[in-house]
């Protein structure tokens, strides 16, 4: 499978602003328009469309964020499968890479990400991959968790 991290063009904008999750998730995490929205007002904010075979199949916010007092952190902040690409393990697929595309381009050991801790299928996803909370709360009360590389 073809794996690819697009960023978000005038050609696949509206392909983008489409891209829905279950029902049941929809209070868990912001619709692409949402976070292109936020995306617009924060230039941290990198949103992208992620491809499987040249599919769209989801979306991604990503960020270096800078604070004074802590130095920068890289900070996976919106993810998420189409409704219609869900249990096809395009989740993990997708979340592997972007987690190389971060390490890549930010040279980071550590990612940041929050989510509400009863979105278990994600917890259950990002646990998977290593991430564990640190102990702290977003501005949105969601638990923190990080992913720290493991220097063998």
């Amino acid at each position: 499978m073809k794996v690819e991290i697009k960023n978000i063009t005038p050609e696949n904008l509206e392909s983008i602003l489409h891209l829905r999750v279950a029902t049941e998730q929809a209070s868990y995490v912001e619709t692409p328009a949402q976070c292109l929205a936020d995306a617009s007002e924060c230039d941290s904010y990198v949103p992208v469309g992620l491809y499987a075979d040249n599919i769209l199949v989801g979306f991604a916010m990503y960020g270096l964020f800078l604070n004074e007092c802590e130095g920068s952190k890289v900070w996976l902040d919106r993810f998420l499968i189409d409704e219609h690409f869900q249990g096809k393990g395009l989740g993990q697929i997708m979340l592997r890479a972007l987690i190389d595309h971060l390490r890549h381009i930010y040279h980071s050991q550590t990612i940041y990400l929050s989510l509400f801790e009863n979105n278990q299928g994600a917890l259950y996803l990002y646990q998977k991959f290593g991430f564990e909370f640190n102990g702290e709360l977003d501005i949105n009360g969601e638990k923190v968790m990080i992913l720290q590389e493991k220097n063998e």
